[in-house]
C-alpha cells in the first residue's frame, strides 16, 4: 500500500468527505474512497484543519456510510499518464481511456494543476495563425500562443466555428501542423458526438486528444477536466515540440461546477453567487498557454464560454475578458439572419493582432503590408454604420443623406461578403484582404481615412461606376 489508511469518515455532505487524520497530509492530494462492497472511488484533499481533511469525492458518494468506509491517502497530486501514444485517444474528464483502447503505456505521469510559468521564461507571440474565417484573420488575428476566447449563447454556432478553427488552423510562417487538444466540460452527448464525426470526416482525429466529461457526469468532474487536458498540452508542446490549439468548451459550465462546490463548502459567496476566486482560478487555467525560451513548441487557447442571457457584463465573460487578449463575440442578430460565422464586428477584437500582421521591423512579411489599415478602416467604417442604421430607425431611410446611404450599402456588402463565409470555406489572408478592398470600394476615396494613399493606389482599382459607389461586389 502506498499511502495511508484511514477507517470511517466523520461526515458526508454530496460529493464532500470529511475524514479524521492524525498523520500528514497535503493539499490538493489524491485519495481513493472504498464503500463497504470494495468500490473505489477518487477523490482529491481541497481542504485542511488541525482534526480533518476535507476530501472531494469525483464521482457519487451513494453507499458512502461513516462506519465501514476506508480512506487512502496516495500521497501524491492527481497525476495524467502522457507519452507519444496521446494523440488520437479519447478520454473522460479524469483523464481515463473511454475510447476502448487500453490505456497509455508509459512511466512519465505529471501534475495536472501545472507548474506556474515563470514570466522571463515567455517568449513574446508573434506568429500569425491563418484560420481561413476572414471576419478573424482579418479583424481579429489569432496569433500563436494567444488565448482567445469566443463569446458566444445558448443556440449560436460556436461549436461549429470551434470545429471550423481546428480543421483549418495553419501557420502562414511555416510548414508546422497543429496538433489539437479538446475539452468538453458538461457537454451534451450530440456536441461530444459531433466534435468527434468532424474530426474523424477531416481525417484530423489521429493529430487530437480529446477530453470529455459529458453533462450526466459528475459536476466535479469539470473541475479536473481542462486540468488535464492543458496538462496533456504542456506535454505535447514542450517536451514534443509540437504546436498545440487547445479548445476548452463550455467555461460556463465549468463555473457552475466551481459555484457549486463553493455553496457546498459553505464559503462566501461573491458576484452572483460565484467563489471570490474565481478570477484566480479562470487565471490559472489560462495562463497556461504560451511559447517558453528553449521550446519549440506553443500551446494557443480558445476557450468557448456562452453567456448567460446574452449578458458580456456576466461575471464569467467579464473576467475571462480580463485574463485573455481580446475575444470572439457571436451575435444573435446577425445568426437570426441566417449570416455563418455572426462574429460580431466591433465588440470583437485581438490585443495581440497588432504584432502578428503586416510587414515586421526587420522586413518579414506576416500577412500583407495593407493588412491593419484594411482592418482599421472596416472597424471605424462599420462603425458608422451602426451610427447611421440608428438614425434611420428614427427619420426614415429616404430622409438619410447621399453618403449615409452609401454606408448602409457597405454595412449590407461587409455582413454578406467579408462576414458571411461557407462552413467549409477556406479563405487564404490574400482573399480576405481582398474582399475587404472590394466592400471598401463602396465609400467614396476621400472616406478612407485610416489608409495611406499609397496603399489605395496600390491595391483599389475603380472603374467609372465604382467612383459612384454603385457597384456590385464580385462574387
Amino acid at each position: 500500500m502506498k499511502g495511508v489508511e484511514y477507517h470511517g469518515i466523520k461526515s458526508v455532505d454530496g460529493p464532500i468527505v470529511a475524514v479524521k487524520v492524525s498523520e500528514n497530509v497535503s493539499f490538493n492530494e489524491t485519495v481513493y474512497v472504498r464503500d463497504r462492497m470494495g468500490q473505489k472511488r477518487t477523490g482529491r484533499v481541497i481542504d485542511l484543519s488541525k482534526e480533518a481533511a476535507i476530501v472531494q469525492i469525483f464521482g457519487s458518494t451513494t453507499g458512502i456510510d461513516l462506519q465501514d468506509t476506508t480512506v487512502e491517502f496516495l500521497e501524491e497530486p492527481l497525476e495524467l499518464r502522457v507519452g507519444p501514444d496521446l494523440l488520437g485517444r479519447i478520454f473522460n474528464g479524469l483523464g481515463e481511456p473511454i475510447d476502448g483502447y487500453a490505456p497509455i503505456i508509459s512511466s512519465k505521469k505529471i501534475n495536472v494543476n501545472g507548474n506556474p510559468i515563470n514570466p522571463y521564461a515567455r517568449v513574446y507571440p508573434r506568429d500569425f495563425i491563418q484560420t481561413g474565417i476572414s471576419s478573424i484573420d482579418g479583424m481579429n488575428t489569432l496569433i500563436r500562443g494567444q488565448k482567445l476566447p469566443i463569446f458566444s449563447g445558448n443556440g449560436l454556432p460556436h461549436n461549429r466555428l470551434a470545429a471550423q478553427i481546428i480543421r483549418q488552423a495553419r501557420l502562414k510562417s511555416s510548414d508546422d501542423q497543429f496538433v489539437m487538444v479538446f475539452a468538453g466540460m458538461g457537454i451534451k452527448y450530440d456536441v461530444a458526438r459531433f466534435f468527434r464525426d468532424t474530426f474523424e470526416e477531416s481525417g484530423v482525429l489521429s493529430k487530437v486528444v480529446m477530453f470529455q466529461s459529458l453533462a450526466d457526469a459528475p459536476s466535479i468532474e469539470r473541475i479536473i477536466t481542462p486540468r488535464c487536458a492543458l496538462t496533456a498540452a504542456e506535454y505535447l508542446a514542450y517536451e514534443m515540440g509540437m504546436h498545440v490549439l487547445v479548445v476548452l468548451t463550455d467555461m460556463t459550465n465549468y463555473c457552475e461546477a466551481l459555484r457549486e462546490i463553493s455553496t457546498t463548502r459553505g464559503e462566501v459567496p461573491g458576484r452572483k453567487g460565484y467563489p471570490g476566486y474565481l478570477y484566480s482560478d479562470l487565471a490559472e487555467l489560462y495562463e497556461r498557454a504560451g511559447r517558453i525560451k528553449g521550446s519549440k513548441g506553443s500551446i494557443t487557447q480558445i476557450p468557448i464560454l456562452t453567456m448567460p442571457n446574452d449578458d458580456i457584463s456576466h461575471p464569467i465573460p467579464d473576467l475571462t475578458g480580463y485574463i485573455t487578449e481580446g475575444q470572439i463575440v457571436l451575435d444573435r442578430e446577425l445568426s437570426q439572419k441566417g449570416m455563418y460565422p455572426p462574429v460580431a464586428g466591433l465588440p470583437s477584437l485581438s490585443r495581440l493582432m497588432k504584432d502578428g500582421i503586416g510587414i515586421a521591423s526587420d522586413g518579414t512579411v506576416m500577412t500583407r503590408d495593407d493588412h491593419a489599415a484594411v482592418s482599421s478602416q472596416l472597424f471605424a467604417s462599420y462603425s458608422k454604420v451602426k451610427s447611421i442604421r440608428n438614425l434611420a430607425a428614427i427619420i426614415g431611410e429616404e430622409e438619410l443623406s447621399s453618403l449615409d446611404k452609401l454606408y448602409l450599402k457597405f454595412g449590407e456588402a461587409f455582413e454578406q461578403k467579408f462576414l458571411t463565409q461557407g462552413e467549409y470555406e477556406n479563405r487564404s489572408i490574400e482573399e480576405t484582404l481582398d474582399i475587404g478592398w472590394q466592400v471598401l470600394k463602396i465609400l467614396p476615396e476621400e472616406e478612407l481615412v485610416r489608409i495611406t494613399r499609397d496603399l489605395i493606389a496600390k491595391y483599389m482599382q475603380k472603374d467609372e461606376k465604382e467612383q459612384t459607389g454603385l457597384i456590385k461586389i464580385k462574387e
